[in-house]
């Protein structure tokens, strides 16, 4: 659709853009990035043909675009730049008629029924149906903005180009307004080229994207390709972090403020307290905590951990709900709180401190096997899940990769199975030595301070210490629970 051949151009006799060479195919999604100042809005100016070439070619459509008449290539390509202060004293409808002016021979010719079927059309989609007869000038910035789309739009364009949409716009018009663009490149092949300050954005809307940097190309191609955090730290000299969209495969960028006075937190048992209904764990820092708890499971950052006692016949069917409710009236907010239950008594609990090189773990277990199952034969297990009696919680002082959180759960589990096997705990149903309980829970969160730790693999310095505390601390706390049974 646009092909860009070593283009080279600006303002002055020294181009702000050196040697630009991409294709941008039909019916995609397109997005320039980069900091201020590194030529983005001029290389828009050259593709809409405002501002000349100094050297190179653009072609639109295969044809070069000096060739082009200005009502032909209005035809066929829009231009939303950003918006500015000045507005004209028109009506909204009649701002949006302008968007039909390549279509007529003469400027007060009378508009037919497509074009006011057109007119119609893209101020209903756009949102400013409602705005028909207002001055333009009495809107807010996001409004006109929603204006100037729909008169961009009214050209029924091949190709639409803009330069930073999203400003002045709310999260949810935000929203609404790159999913129209998106939803519009694949039902009507329109070809949409837009200025991005918000990377994020531009990940997730654009099929591909060019990052310009001091006037030359520093990435080209898919999101996951540009998008990388060592590229965007060197271009924007910012630190930044990528992690991928929870819910689209798409990447995301973090920036990492600086964290100077946070405060330092060594987390030790001096910190959990103990009672008949439940054992807490507070925490003056939040955690990065990973879990499978009933409340705050996945990643996440807490400062609270609740490990709650139920029934053995607990039979609340909305259990997240429930747990919910329980925490707030004791007086803990479940969204910074981890919560899980339990129904082994608490007085068997068992915790450990341990001291590493460089680091420090805290484990606490509480543990029943009443429900005992061999993982390897769960589908011979027809019966109601029953609350967790395994709950596994692992603190650290030390600062955790997210590869290290996902081996210290396989070496903490493991060390959880090889404790039962020790111990002789059976599946009853079928006879083989049981792996954990019916819904064990597990939690390693970690203060991110000190030193890295990268695995947490068994050989690793951060599994042994995971996987000989967890392995101590299951022992001691089916034991403990063992010895309460006999009692009673």
């Amino acid at each position: 659709m646009i092909d860009i051949e070593q283009v080279s151009g600006g303002y002055s006799q020294e181009p702000i853009l050196r040697d630009i060479s991409l294709h941008i195919d039909r019916g995609s999604f397109f997005g320039i990035i980069g900091p201020n100042g590194s030529g983005k809005t001029t290389l828009v100016k050259m593709i809409s043909g405002i501002l000349p070439l100094q050297a190179g070619e653009i072609q639109v459509a295969g044809k070069s675009i000096t060739a082009y008449q200005s009502r032909e290539l209005a035809r066929k390509l829009a231009v939303l730049p950003q918006l500015t202060s000045h507005a004209f004293s028109f009506t909204v409808k009649e701002t949006v008629s302008l968007g039909r002016y390549a279509f007529k021979k003469g400027l007060f010719q009378t508009l037919s029924d497509e074009d006011g079927h057109i007119i119609a059309e893209v101020m209903e989609q756009t949102g400013v149906t409602q705005y028909a007869d207002s001055p333009l000038d009495e809107l807010s910035g996001g409004e006109k903005q929603r204006v100037f789309l729909a008169q961009a739009l009214a050209q029924t364009p091949e190709i639409m180009i803009l330069d930073e949409p999203t400003n002045h716009l709310d999260l949810a018009y935000q929203k609404e307004l790159l999913d129209l663009l998106k939803d519009w490149t694949e039902k009507k092949q329109l070809t949409v080229i837009s200025i991005f300050h918000d990377l994020n954005l531009a990940g997730l809307y654009c099929d591909k994207l060019l990052l310009l940097n001091q006037g030359k190309m520093s990435g080209y191609g898919q999101p996951d390709e540009v998008l990388k955090a060592d590229k965007i730290q060197q271009v924007y000299h910012t630190e930044i972090e990528k992690y991928p969209h929870p819910r689209v495969p798409k990447p995301q960028m973090m920036l990492v403020p600086e964290q100077s006075n946070m405060k330092a937190c060594n987390i030790d048992e001096s910190m959990l307290k103990q009672s008949k209904k439940h054992i807490v764990m507070h925490v003056p820092i939040p955690l990065k905590s990973f879990s499978s708890a009933v409340t705050g499971s996945g990643m996440g950052w807490f400062d609270t951990f609740v490990n709650r006692y139920v029934d053995k016949n607990y039979q609340e069917i909305d259990h997240k709900g429930d747990m919910e409710h329980y925490l707030r009236q004791n007086g803990f907010d479940p969204n910074a709180t981890v919560g899980m239950m339990t129904a082994v008594p608490l007085d068997t609990v068992a915790y450990l401190s341990r001291q590493g090189e460089g680091f420090s773990l805290f484990v606490v277990v509480t543990a029943g096997v009443g429900n005992a199952v061999d993982a390897a034969y769960g589908s011979k297990h027809v019966e109601n899940m029953k609350p967790g009696t395994i709950n596994t919680w692992i603190f650290i002082n030390g600062n955790v990769t997210d590869e290290a959180y996902i081996q210290g759960m396989v070496t903490a589990t493991e060390a959880k199975t090889k404790a039962l096997r020790e111990l002789h705990v059976m599946d009853k149903l079928t006879g083989t030595f049981a792996t954990g309980t019916s819904t064990d829970s597990i939690l390693i969160a970690a203060s991110q301070q000190g030193e890295k730790l990268t695995y947490g693999g068994p050989i690793a310095p951060l599994g042994q210490l995971i996987g000989n505390t967890v392995y101590e601390c299951t022992k001691q706390a089916l034991k403990s629970n063992f010895e309460r049974r006999n009692r009673e």
